[in-house]
């Protein structure tokens, strides 16, 4: 988790909301990490779930990531669960519940849905404090020079 949090404070470094993530292989070998790059690549599906996942199939020369690991510092909307599920993800890992906008726990609640073809293992609340402070942080201060 360290390492995503390191990705989320970059992205928020660069203006994007601090989320980071990684991937590791079965082995426990970094595939990918990413931040948030919304507003850099102009593309509202450029959250730092979906470049890792990406990233990490195009290293692995595949479209599933069996038994890979994500690890998140937010938990995920409803977009980055259902490509967690596409791409067969074994387990995720995220810092601080997204209450407004999850897909996980919260809102959508994609791996509970009869439609969904694979759930990952899910654990929540690593670096969580940490992780949502980098949030409040960084919405405070843009509300306060906005």
């Amino acid at each position: 988790m360290a390492l995503a949090l390191d990705e989320a404070r970059k992205a928020a470094a660069r203006g994007e909301v601090p989320v980071g993530a990684v991937i590791l292989s079965p082995s426990g070998d970094l595939l990918a990490q990413a931040g948030n790059e919304v507003l850099a690549r102009k593309d509202p599906t450029a959250h730092a779930e979906m470049l890792v996942i990406r990233a990490a199939a195009a290293m692995i020369g595949s479209e599933r990531l069996n038994g890979c690991d994500l690890y998140v510092t937010l938990e995920p909307c409803a977009m980055c669960a259902q490509a967690i599920s596409l791409a067969r993800i074994r387990r995720l890992y995220y810092g601080a519940d997204d209450q407004k906008s999850g897909g996980v726990r919260h809102g959508g609640r994609i791996f509970s849905q009869q439609s969904c073809h694979h759930k990952p293992d899910i654990y929540s609340g690593f670096a969580e404090r940490e992780a949502r402070d980098l949030l409040r942080g960084f919405f405070r201060d843009r509300r306060d020079t906005g």
